[in-house]
């Protein structure tokens, strides 16, 4: 009876233990909800218009009901969710609560950190606007803004408002940044993806996304075919071509100017010429990109000498990492500390 009672007792212990390590709290309160998009509604996609979001509320939220607090907004990257980034679904090279944590552990303000959910039929939605995948930048800056005002206690003015985005993410937080100054006082970009404009794309570029005709290839297609079709849908929308309501670059083997001027016309090395007032607005503007992230690096580096050349107030890193490396650590010792020296706190 001992020797039971002692396995007993010892098997007990053990799933304490195992519990303790597994589900450890971390220091604020993370909640899962749903947003409707206005801005997203009658999409040719059908992609659901009510979007999943995380919240993660900073350890004080609950102790003082009367404190109001500046929001981050942060926008994951292409094929990427807000789950694998809050470490939900799987390991990630990212897990936001433990990053974030790790901030305030540091100093950082307390700060209420918002991520939706930006997957789509095309696997993500590059946080733009078109009939085929809907208006993105709209639903960030508008649909999703007013709900976190309305439902959390947030400083619901521009000074305390911060956006922040990886890869995609970064190519959003730029794009919408500069259309929407009134919303967000401070941008950082993290790896920012499709910066540069293409003004003579390869047949060979668009071979697997021309072939691509069915639900089922479009599932299955590999990044670089996702990548060509959702950036169609974006950039190249057509209501008149059904399945996907895009339009390529090429058509029967020939380039199709009009498309690649519509493409090259997205590109924020293109775009932030007719921005730089709106890009002097903001208290803070951060690009950075790993030294073997070698693509973007070299748009992150062309940016800066933009941004230089029209005396817009920034800051620029080219670091020791590739395109995922570093970025846990990013947000702990760049992305906490940019926005808690800038957004106006209560």
């Amino acid at each position: 009876m001992r020797i039971r009672n002692f396995l007993r007792n010892t098997a007990v212990l053990l799933l304490l233990l195992i519990n303790t390590t597994l589900f450890a709290q971390n220091l604020g309160q993370l909640d899962q909800i749903t947003v409707y998009g206005s801005s997203l509604e009658g999409n040719l996609s059908k992609d659901n218009p009510e979007r999943n979001a995380l919240v993660y509320l900073p350890p004080g939220y609950n102790a003082d009901s009367a404190k109001h607090y500046p929001v981050i907004y942060l926008l994951h990257g292409y094929t990427d969710t807000e789950r694998n980034w809050f470490g939900l679904d799987r390991q990630h090279f990212v897990n936001v609560p433990d990053a974030v944590d790790a901030g305030w552990q540091a100093g950082a303000k307390e700060m209420i950190i918002v991520m939706p959910n930006a997957y789509t039929r095309f696997k993500g939605s590059m946080y733009s606007n078109s009939v085929t995948t809907g208006d993105w930048e709209s639903y960030i800056a508008k649909d999703l803004v007013a709900n976190i005002d309305a439902n959390y206690r947030t400083i619901p003015e521009r000074a305390s408002r911060g956006l922040a985005g990886h890869s995609m993410g970064g190519y959003g937080t730029i794009r919408i940044g500069m259309k929407y100054p009134d919303v967000f006082s401070a941008l950082y970009a993290m790896s920012p993806c499709c910066m540069g404009a293409n003004m003579t794309p390869s047949i060979e570029q668009f071979t697997n996304a021309l072939a691509t005709e069915n639900e089922e290839q479009l599932s299955q297609a590999d990044f670089g075919t996702s990548a060509m079709l959702a950036s169609a849908a974006v950039w190249s929308p057509n209501p008149d071509n059904p399945p996907f309501y895009i339009d390529l670059p090429y058509k029967e083997g020939e380039l199709q100017t009009d498309v690649v001027a519509r493409w090259v016309a997205n590109a924020p090395l293109v775009m932030m010429h007719q921005y730089i007032p709106q890009l002097k607005s903001f208290e803070d503007v951060l690009i950075d990109a790993g030294d073997r992230d070698v693509g973007i690096a070299a748009t992150v580096l062309e940016m800066d000498a933009i941004l230089n050349s029209y005396g817009v107030k920034h800051r620029s890193e080219i670091y020791e990492g590739d395109h995922v490396s570093g970025i846990h650590e990013r947000i702990t010792s760049h992305l906490m500390p940019m926005f808690s020296d800038v957004l106006v706190s209560q």
